[in-house]
């Protein structure tokens, strides 16, 4: 009867030799051929007609290539069995931010710059940050809300722009003729730009489609809009309720019109323009 100590060669547990530890071939790892005792730092590790070999350089620049056998290396005089490296890691793509951008994990937000950006609204505010935040942060842009544009020109004297402090203003329904455009003539200058929307409100901005509805309802003059959208879209009269719809429906850029989309980053552009 077999001890079962014994293996089925006979030799007993303390005599049998363990697997030597396997290591990857990896470019300079220096290492020592077991039989010859050549030393050398690894070249190159590749498949040939007889098999995987290493080819190992000595400090003189002599090559030499050996097979890659079971225990057949010394790395730092301890018995090793090299292996071929595994294939370069994936490359593994940049994150986003929801405006498209490249994503700067970790980064700290800059200390605020002089220059800011002004949208008329808390609508628009809210809108801005939701996509645009981690740009702004990182370029250390704050935005404000004015609460409508009559005071504008007020509001813009009392800034006091200029060179390094410029003020960028994002406008509802800015087309020729308007009000709007009337006041944003009377402003704009080399330290400041306002640039603008065709729509009614920043709502009109997010695509119908994001919202789950096949268009904006067209809303007759002389009827509050943001009501009369909510009584054609069959919700509740409740404005607070409807943005936070709307809002919670953006996730990214491809959600919002291309019209909203170019003003504001024409804004962040001028406002973190070093000229």
């Amino acid at each position: 009867m077999r001890s079962r100590q014994y293996g089925p060669d006979l030799t007993p547990p303390w005599k049998r030799q363990q697997p030597a530890p396997e290591v990857a071939a990896e470019r300079d790892l220096v290492v020592e051929e077991a039989a010859t005792g050549f030393c050398g730092a690894v070249v190159r590790c590749e498949k040939t007609a007889e098999g995987l070999t290493v080819t190992l350089e000595d400090r003189f620049g002599k090559q030499r290539v050996f097979p890659l056998t079971p225990r057949g290396f010394l790395l730092e005089g301890r018995v090793v069995t090299l292996v071929r490296p595994s294939g370069p890691a994936p490359v593994v793509k940049p994150g986003r931010t929801a405006s498209g951008s490249v994503a700067v994990p970790g980064a700290r937000a800059r200390v605020a710059r002089e220059s800011r950006i002004y949208v008329e609204g808390r609508h628009d505010a809210e809108l801005v940050e939701r996509v645009w935040g981690d740009d702004l942060r990182i370029e250390g842009v704050v935005v404000e809300y004015l609460e409508g544009i009559d005071d504008l020109p007020a509001i813009v004297a009392e800034f006091g722009p200029g060179p390094g402090r410029r003020l960028g203003v994002l406008v509802d329904h800015l087309l020729p003729g308007t009000k709007e455009h009337r006041i944003a003539t009377q402003v704009t200058g080399d330290s400041v730009l306002v640039v603008g929307h065709p729509y009614i409100d920043v709502w009109e901005a997010v695509k119908p489609s994001a919202v789950g509805i096949p268009a904006w309802p067209q809303v007759p003059r002389g009827e509050v809009w943001k009501e009369g959208i909510c009584r054609r879209l069959g919700w509740p009269v409740d404005t607070p309720a409807a943005w936070k719809r709307i809002l919670a429906s953006v996730n990214s850029y491809k959600d919002l019109e291309p019209q909203l989309l170019g003003r504001v980053e024409e804004l962040i552009d001028f406002v973190t323009s070093t000229d």
